[in-house]
């Protein structure tokens, strides 16, 4: 397999090898499935040393793009999960400092349109997942672990219903982050009812179509959280942090 590098560039080797198969798979002149040349090939076939290959897989695996079956060194193209890409994002929002406050603020831009887009393109399968949702929600409302779980849960069923993968990619990352801060507001003013309230309006909205009507019931709800972090006394531009499980 040829690839085109410029031994005149500034750029590594490795990095350039990686660039060029990383091209091929995505306009699809490597498909999914298919079975890569062996490390020894692509070095000599491109008159590189093994270990510059070796680097450029290494990295095109780390980013899901190729894989090894398991006790093999056959190397194949794969399509990376959408889930393990977008969750990849946790790590350096945590090492940046990112804040719940800034989480919120993006979930107050990103939930409404996720609810209204919701009430236009749900289904029958979105439908009964939601109200199977709702009826563990009624069931846990004195499990505070349970209602955080089942509320996050709820929002990734909105964005599923929403049928736009973006907005699924965008949503795991920020539940991930979410759950910690959530977590502290649910234990300290025990606001299940509340909550199972505002689930149950924003599902009515979306079974009906009412687009205008979920936007808003969403809105409400998450304003309730921030409000509800204030009542908390819990300082909002603390620095987020995993659940303790996933720490």
């Amino acid at each position: 397999m040829k690839l085109s590098l410029d031994a005149n560039e500034d750029i590594p080797v490795f990095r350039q090898v990686a660039q060029a198969l990383r091209k091929k798979i995505l306009t699809g002149e490597l498909q999914p499935g298919q079975r890569m040349p062996a490390e020894t090939a692509l070095a000599s076939e491109n008159g590189i040393h093994r270990s510059s290959v070796r680097e450029a897989i290494r990295s095109l695996e780390q980013q899901g793009l190729l894989y090894r079956e398991e006790g093999k060194r056959k190397l194949f193209v794969s399509t990376p999960s959408t889930a393990t890409l977008s969750r990849k994002l946790v790590t350096p929002m945590i090492m940046e400092g990112i804040t719940f406050e800034e989480i919120w603020e993006t979930i107050r831009a990103l939930d409404p349109v996720v609810a209204e887009a919701a009430a236009h393109r749900r289904n029958t399968a979105n439908l009964q997942a939601l109200e199977e949702n709702l009826e563990r929600t009624r069931a846990a409302l004195g499990d505070t672990d349970a209602l955080v779980r089942l509320d996050i849960e709820f929002h990734e069923l909105i964005a599923l219903a929403a049928n736009n993968r973006v907005i699924q990619a965008l949503r795991l990352p920020i539940s991930d982050l979410f759950y910690p801060s959530f977590q502290a507001v649910m234990i300290s003013l025990n606001a299940g009812e509340r909550l199972l309230t505002a689930h149950e309006k924003i599902l009515q909205a979306i079974k009906w179509g009412e687009a205008d009507e979920a936007r808003e019931w969403m809105i409400r709800h998450l304003n309730d959280f921030h409000k509800g972090y204030e009542l908390a006394s819990l300082d909002i531009r603390q620095p987020a942090a995993l659940q303790a499980s996933e720490a």
